[in-house]
């Protein structure tokens, strides 16, 4: 079972949560007009194995985004830090 240390409610269960993807991607940008650009960012993904940054939204707490270190193998939490650019007080090192 996944634990997320919310930076604003505390430790919660993963399924408060929503995946949002990984946190490394970089949007395209809206005047980007290349359909091949568009379609390797919305479709393909990477599945890494090991550690890993990704996105969550805490759905059903404070509806934050939070950037989300983890091991995709053991699931262990490295960090988690407000997407937003706060950094947890209860971040772990």
């Amino acid at each position: 079972m996944i634990r997320i240390d919310c930076p604003h409610c505390g430790v919660r269960d993963h399924t408060e949560f929503t995946y949002g993807g990984d946190a490394r991607r970089e949007f395209p940008g809206l005047d980007c007009t290349d359909m091949d650009v568009w379609n390797e960012y919305v479709f393909l993904r990477d599945n890494p194995r090991g550690r890993h940054t990704e996105i969550w939204q805490h759905s059903q707490g404070c509806r934050r985004f939070l950037t989300v270190e983890r091991d995709t193998l053991t699931h262990e939490i490295f960090s988690v830090v407000d997407s937003a650019g706060a950094p947890s007080a209860r971040q772990k090192g």
